[in-house]
């Protein structure tokens, strides 16, 4: 089992940030421009871990070099059902380079898009926190 899913089914915020690297990019399944950064990357997760309900990873699959992962996930969002998919890479250190997040149906993506665009501005202040601190 992947630190990474280990730590998500733990809810440990602490681990999963720890897991990103400093110039990681987080592609959302519901944001036109990928996120730079472990900052906004970890804020958007720890967001993530509020609004996914009865969250829950159903598979996983690696690459033969081991620095591809696939985790396979299913969670509500507002009553609506989401079945979706984490796609991480590793860089040479072992850390997470880039997040690539995909969920379906539409239903559960709206859901999912209102959830966390109302927490946007939280995200975005923990953040340049972080950044700054």
């Amino acid at each position: 089992m992947h630190p990474f899913r280990e730590a998500v089914e733990r809810r440990d915020a602490a681990a999963i940030e720890a897991l990103l690297a400093e110039d990681v990019v987080f592609t959302s399944p519901v944001a036109f421009k990928p996120y730079p950064g472990r900052a906004i990357t970890a804020a958007i997760l720890r967001a993530v871990m509020q609004v996914f309900e009865d969250f829950r990873y159903v598979r996983e699959f690696a690459s033969e070099d081991g620095r591809g992962h696939a985790l396979a996930f299913t969670a509500t969002v507002d009553g609506r059902r989401v079945d979706g998919c984490d796609f991480l890479h590793l860089d040479e250190d072992g850390l997470i380079d880039d997040l690539t997040v995909m969920v379906r149906p539409l239903s559960g993506a709206n859901a999912l898009a209102a959830a966390m665009g109302a927490r946007f501005d939280q995200i975005t202040r923990e953040a340049m926190e972080a950044s700054a601190g």
